[in-house]
């Protein structure tokens, strides 16, 4: 090995972290102004309404939305913003944005059979509420795709079925054709654990990539259709599974019109590219394919996202995260 090769090797990583700002401050600001509170002296509305303004429409404001979603407390001063600003659209998104996360924290992201009757109550109740909120967003804002992603989410909660999920999806995509967080709503309403199939699955994510112009972010889907497939067969047929000619040959020809093609970051990487970028690096190394998951790894540094890598250890991301980065990074 030549020496440069060798103290590239031997040089130390970044470190790892599980950051859900992604190292986006404008992310970081608006997890801070959500935890200060409301409008009040010192409260954080004013900021989250600039930065969102700020953003058209699309999956720039969606990933602002999805980043500060999860944080706690916005939930009851957000309902006290829509009081005071009654004529703002943008606070009743934020309102049914939250809504929609803090039912699913009530469900958590256990099977059915693991979720309580009490659990399920709650998890229903909020999300009626946040349907309410986020159908008038879509009213008073037609051109939005914001409230119609949200409605993905909160309607494969209530189990609206497979035809009204399609129409909420073909919804977001009206809008924004080529919008990822949408087609990943729309790609779990159509796996197996959500009355969807294998085979439906793996055919809504090619097509979609294939629909799209190459450089396109939606190649992503074809890797984390492979990874449900995986998640979804008993230990031993899983790992057999995802060893196999073909889906090595898909996560390349999926990586080669995404993040590996030369318009991808043409303009600058594109919204959620973090969370591409990790995808295809669990994806890759699941199927062992140790130069494309390094390279993966290579871009990523250590920011990890909590999906999908949950889907091997739910309590700490990070850990599978080291162990195949250790395995294959170079």
């Amino acid at each position: 090995m030549a020496l440069g090769g060798l103290l590239k090797r031997l040089a130390p990583k970044p470190a790892v972290r599980l950051d859900p700002t992604f190292g986006d401050p404008v992310i970081g600001e608006l997890r801070e102004a959500a935890k200060a509170g409301g409008s009040a002296p010192g409260g954080g509305w004013p900021v989250i309404r600039e930065r969102l303004e700020a953003v058209p429409d699309g999956q720039g404001r969606t990933r602002l939305l999805a980043g500060f979603d999860d944080v706690a407390g916005v939930e009851v001063w957000i309902q006290d913003v829509v009081k005071a600003e009654p004529e703002s659209a943008l606070a009743l998104l934020v309102a049914g944005a939250r809504q929609v996360s803090w039912a699913w924290e009530a469900r958590t992201s256990a099977r059915a059979q693991h979720v309580s009757r009490e659990q399920f109550k709650v998890f229903h109740e909020r999300l009626r509420v946040a349907e309410d909120w986020l159908y008038e967003v879509a009213e008073r804002e037609p051109e939005w795709v914001a409230p119609w992603y949200y409605l993905q989410i909160s309607g494969r909660g209530l189990q609206v079925g497979q035809e009204i999920a399609r129409l909420r999806f073909e919804a977001s995509v009206r809008r924004d054709p080529w919008h990822l967080g949408a087609h990943k709503q729309q790609l779990q309403q159509v796996c197996a654990k959500w009355s969807g199939s294998h085979e439906q699955m793996h055919a809504f994510a090619r097509e979609s990539m294939l629909a799209a112009p190459e450089g396109s972010s939606l190649g992503e889907l074809v890797a984390l259709a492979h990874l449900e497939h995986w998640l979804d067969l008993e230990s031993g047929e899983d790992a057999r599974y995802v060893i196999q000619d073909h889906v090595a040959e898909q996560l390349h020809e999926a990586a080669d019109r995404s993040v590996r093609h030369p318009d991808y970051a043409r303009d600058g990487r594109p919204p959620g590219w973090v969370h591409t970028y990790n995808t295809f690096a669990m994806a890759f190394s699941l199927a062992q394919e140790k130069q494309a998951a390094a390279e993966m790894f290579a871009e990523i540094g250590g920011t990890v996202t909590e999906f999908p890598w949950s889907y091997l250890n739910g309590s700490d991301p990070t850990v599978p995260f080291r162990q195949f980065r250790s395995k294959y990074a170079r």
